[in-house]
């Protein structure tokens, strides 16, 4: 996985905007001050020697995707010093959580005047990205590497920042740079392999795949990194081999268990896919594990057309959060089901869904920031209601309200859902060119946006660009996710109907 499994899925899914930002501080002095970096590295600012080294074997932990046990190292670490900013930040970080993800960033931002400068951006910019406010996180990320042009993290952690955005040249870019400073550091090559595979360059993919398979071959991740490859390239059973021996190596490894069950999926086993995820529910450690699992069941009953199964799941996902009122997961779950109660499609109670959602975290002790961003989302969720009912004077007033907010904090991902809405209400009103312009400014890391553009194709009378989307939206082979759910048997079953 390009990161940690759980708490991505659970911020991806949520109001937020977070980006991956591994904790990404290196060797300096044990005293509290502001001294300068040794050799060119970020600094890490603690009164105590041994809390540095509990952070030093948590990041490494980290590093290598294994956020649960890295943990105990950044507990025991603030334990040894309750003013250790970093580890605060890497404990938000590898928090399976979002709610102890807020909790730990909310700590790490009350001590930040107290570390390093290079400490107290990476602080700021987890912050921005948990904010939404991608400005603010490029800022800040830039000023990072600006200040630390020669350590490994600071380009990675701006790397991470382009790769959030699909910027994917400057991406590759500045992973390159990572490795070139530091030629054993492993996540940097993680993640260029991702990188590549969304440019299509599966070549280039794969050899940064084994390489990171040569730099930890004893670790999991690697396995499960090369198999998503696989799987994206449509060669489920080698994927299945490569998800298994990540697994041989750690079987509580759950980003293998959750790319597995779609391989299986993919490979039309079903029963299986389901039983993985059972699997991957019993043996879970903590709630976003167990979170995870009921999400992937809830994909897999979408993938089926079950749609009354996949709600049920969902109410599980969310009774899991709501016992430790985990706000923003709770937001996110009731978001997940009124998307798959509009693709049903009951629209009213769709909108329900949304409506709840978007009160929860107006009425919370979330920032002014996030709760102005669910308001922005709440009009993109409307709208896509709107357009399900046909009532595109509504679907246009709420597009505006989303398009102007998007444009003002030119956040280039919420852009490109603006392009998504003006494209589908185009389509509604059967403009067909000016839906296939908006769409292909859209997220075409979403496959149901892929699905539109073949349909808009096909609509325009052009069935050889309309074939070329259809075959990509097909075969988009993701980790499980529902708007690949909701068009991939659709697109299959009709590939398979063009063909006879």
């Amino acid at each position: 996985m390009p990161r940690s499994k759980t708490l991505q899925f659970q911020l991806a899914a949520s109001v937020t905007l977070i980006a991956a930002v591994l904790t990404a501080c290196n060797q300096s002095s044990s005293a509290r001050s502001a001294a300068a970096a040794d050799g060119g590295k970020l600094p890490i600012t603690t009164r105590s020697e041994q809390a540095k080294q509990e952070f030093l074997q948590g990041r490494d932990l980290s590093e290598r995707l294994l956020g649960q046990e890295s943990l105990q190292h950044f507990d025991k670490a603030i334990s040894l010093d309750p003013e250790f900013a970093s580890a605060e930040l890497a404990r938000a970080n590898n928090s399976p959580t979002t709610k102890e993800f807020f909790d730990h960033l909310k700590k790490a931002l009350s001590l930040a005047d107290q570390a390093s400068d290079g400490e107290k951006l990476l602080i700021l910019a987890t912050e921005a990205g948990a904010n939404a406010d991608s400005v603010k996180m490029k800022d800040y990320s830039e000023k990072l590497v600006a200040a630390y042009p020669n350590d490994e993290r600071a380009q990675f952690n701006l790397a991470n920042y382009y790769f959030g955005q699909q910027e994917l040249d400057q991406a590759v870019e500045h992973y390159k740079k990572a490795t070139e400073i530091a030629p054993s550091y492993s996540p940097a090559y993680n993640v260029l392999g991702y990188a590549y595979r969304q440019q299509g360059d599966y070549s280039s993919a794969e050899q940064a795949f084994r390489k990171y398979i040569d730099l930890i071959p004893n670790d999991p991740n690697p396995y499960d990194s090369y198999a998503e490859l696989l799987l994206k390239m449509g060669r489920f059973e080698d994927s299945q081999a490569q998800y298994r021996k990540a697994l041989s190596i750690d079987p509580h490894f759950v980003p293998s268990h959750f790319g597995l069950s779609a391989a299986l999926l993919y490979a039309g086993k079903v029963a299986d896919a389901q039983a993985e995820l059972q699997k991957m529910a019993d043996q879970a450690r903590n709630d976003g594990e167990l979170r995870t699992a009921y999400f992937g069941m809830a994909v897999v009953a979408s993938d089926s057309g079950n749609f009354d199964k996949a709600l049920q799941v969902m109410d599980k996902e969310y009774a899991v959060a709501e016992k430790i009122n985990d706000v923003v997961s709770m937001a996110a779950d009731l978001q997940a089901k009124g998307r798959i109660l509009a693709e049903i499609p009951r629209y009213d109670e769709a909108q329900r869904q949304f409506d709840r959602s978007f009160q929860l975290i107006a009425s919370s002790n979330q920032s002014q920031e996030i709760k102005a961003n669910a308001k922005l989302l709440h009009h993109f969720n409307l709208a896509q209601i709107a357009i399900g009912k046909k009532d595109y004077a509504a679907a246009k007033t709420h597009y505006e309200e989303f398009r102007q907010g998007a444009q003002a904090t030119k956040n280039s991902a919420q852009i490109k859902q603006s392009h998504e809405l003006a494209g589908r209400i185009a389509f509604g009103e059967k403009d067909y060119d000016k839906a296939i312009a908006e769409l292909e400014q859209a997220n075409l890391q979403d496959p149901h946006n892929l699905y539109r553009l073949s349909q808009a194709y096909q609509a325009k009378g052009d069935g050889a660009k309309a074939q070329n989307y259809l075959i990509k939206a097909a075969d988009f082979n993701s980790l499980p996710q529902l708007n690949y759910a909701f068009i991939r048997v659709k697109a299959h079953k009709l590939m398979a109907e063009k063909k006879a």
